[in-house]
């Protein structure tokens, strides 16, 4: 081999034995209870695409749809595939009726939001065990031991995956892009982990594209099938190249479970094409969406790219790339970006090995001021729902959500109180400069989101759950219609459908019938009106009362009786 060539395999890292210290087995877990559990319990289902997937869900559950052909009110799901809908559904109908519908539906997405979490981390970890992923030895030794590094760099990538802006409320939702999700993170994990779990590699290939297809993704998970064909082929190892036949079969499984899905009806291909964004409007989006993992991802193709054509760099690179071009593709299209997560998280994870002390101390003490501040800011206006005072503050609670009552739990506040403490030693912990760990820079910005998404869903969850569900609205409209009744509502989004039966117990249809046919079926009428618009005149019913959904400023529900009945009353 010539000196052009050995150049070209010299590792840009650095790394002592000192520096790869993992991080504590029970801080780890904290960090990931911390984020998965809260808004798990004792919240409604919230607008739009959370509480539209758990109609479907719970559509499927209580019989009034087919298990085939999922739909509310007559209404099918326009994305997401059936996947999703059938394993909330079989939550919900397993569970029924110990635990509330709205929860059932959640546990297993929270169990996807786990099982997302660690294939991150072994992703990571069978990345850097790779002979190209390792540090230089040191003249005098001293240099990291290849498990611990790859420990070392698997906890960073956990950290980093946890401290993505983007995953925050996305991950937390029952919609099929937590599923889509888990299917791109498998096919990550497939394409680390074929050097040394060869089998579970291959399961999780034809597994991981399989449920991209049938959770509304297959022309993502073709091409990243398609890209993990062409990096098995370019690769000189003996153990990718085997594996390429079981990327090209999952592949195939992807496209013709796709393809069967839509000949039977179902919702398989979907092309959701949108050119009309632009160039400044993506570049906003992945900044703050992917944050702190995108700039980092960057550094390390950067001081990384003589291997960029190694397997720790071009899996996740070709990996996150699909899933970047997809978001492009469909208008800057957030869902779609969820998908690169991992793998950005993955490889900003290499970056920490050639951090420089300055960028390091920078990130961490923007951590530091941002989520304090956030954090401040959550505690300033707890205080004042609770005690009214200031003023000032009230009112603009009142202000954006009109009628809100506060309520006080002791168990809130306590889980609250004791994620503050904590966040202010690790503050305290790492700002005493005497952190050598390698994943030391990914500290505070992993628990600073885990710190703001515990006080949100504690100490503002009442005001939440208020603002972002319909069941406030539903109350309202209950004077004007008897539980049990049937409404039309034509053109309604299915979550506005689901809520009319889950908190307003009606019946509902949301398809576009005739006249005769509307009168004929429905005793009520609603429609829903854009803010600032004339409620429409419709023939043969009556306006008999209209709500905003929460402020001034928002859409418009109108209720309409048939007009011999209105009349009557």
């Amino acid at each position: 081999m010539n000196a052009h060539s050995q150049a070209h395999l010299i590792s840009p890292a650095l790394v002592t034995q000192k520096a790869v210290q993992r991080v504590p087995r029970w801080a780890l877990l904290l960090f990931c209870a911390a984020y998965v559990i809260p808004g798990l319990l004792g919240r409604d289902p919230w607008k739009n695409e959370d509480i539209a997937s758990f109609g479907q869900m719970w559509s499927l559950a209580l019989g009034q749809a087919s298990w085939l052909h999922p739909h509310v009110g007559g209404v099918p799901p326009t994305t997401g595939g059936v996947l999703p809908y059938w394993l909330g559904g079989a939550f919900i109908a397993t569970l029924s009726p110990w635990v509330d519908p709205a929860l059932a539906a959640r546990l297993p997405f929270a169990m996807l939001l786990c099982a997302v979490l660690a294939l991150t981390w072994y992703s990571a970890y069978h990345l850097a065990r790779t002979d190209a992923a390792q540090p230089l030895r040191l003249a005098f030794g001293g240099e990291a031991k290849p498990q611990d590094y790859a420990r070392a760099v698997a906890d960073g990538a956990l950290l980093a995956l946890i401290a993505s802006l983007g995953l925050l409320q996305l991950g937390h939702e029952t919609t099929p892009e937590l599923l889509q999700l888990l299917g791109s993170t498998l096919f990550l994990y497939s394409l680390a982990a074929v050097q040394t779990s060869a089998v579970r590699a291959r399961a999780s290939a034809l597994g991981g594209l399989a449920i991209m297809a049938a959770s509304g993704s297959p022309a993502v998970g073709a091409a990243l099938g398609l890209v993990g064909v062409v990096v098995c082929m370019r690769s000189k190892q003996a153990h990718m190249r085997a594996h390429l036949p079981w990327i090209a079969a999952a592949t195939a499984l992807a496209v013709a479970l796709a393809s069967t899905l839509t000949a039977t009806g179902l919702s398989g291909w979907a092309w959701r094409i949108d050119t009309d964004v632009s160039v400044k409007e993506i570049i906003q989006l992945m900044t703050w969406f992917a944050w702190p993992t995108l700039p980092l991802a960057g550094l390390t193709v950067w001081h990384w790219r003589r291997q960029i054509s190694r397997r720790h760099i071009a899996v996740p690179l070709v990996t996150a790339s699909v899933s970047m071009l997809a978001c492009v593709i469909m208008g800057g299209n957030e869902r779609a970006l969820l998908t690169a997560l991992p793998a950005l998280a993955v490889l900003a994870a290499f970056a920490l090995p050639i951090l420089q002390r300055s960028l390091g101390s920078a990130l961490d003490w923007f951590s530091v001021f941002f989520f304090t501040v956030c954090a401040t800011a959550i505690w300033i206006y707890y205080a004042a729902m609770q005690t009214g005072a200031p003023k000032v503050i009230v009112a603009n609670i009142n202000k954006l959500v009109p009628g809100f009552a506060p309520h006080f739990s002791w168990l809130a506040l306590a889980f609250a109180a004791i994620g503050t403490v904590l966040w202010l030693g690790l503050v305290r912990w790492r700002t005493a400069r005497n952190a050598h760990a390698l994943w030391k820079s990914l500290v505070l910005p992993a628990g600073g989101v885990a710190l703001c998404w515990l006080l949100f869903m504690t100490l503002w969850l009442p005001l939440l759950d208020q603002a972002k569900s319909y069941r406030l609205l539903l109350s309202r409209m209950a004077p004007q219609m008897a539980r049990g009744e049937m409404v039309c509502s034509p053109e309604a989004p299915v979550g506005l459908l689901t809520a009319l039966e889950y908190f307003g117990g009606y019946s509902v249809n949301g398809e576009a019938l005739s006249a005769r046919k509307q009168a004929r079926l429905c005793s009520a009428l609603v429609l829903r009106v854009p803010a600032h618009t004339q409620s429409p005149q419709v023939a043969g019913w009556t306006k008999v009362a209209q709500y905003n959904q929460r402020t001034h400023n928002s859409e418009q529900i109108v209720i309409y009786r048939r007009a011999s009945q209105a009349n009557s009353q």
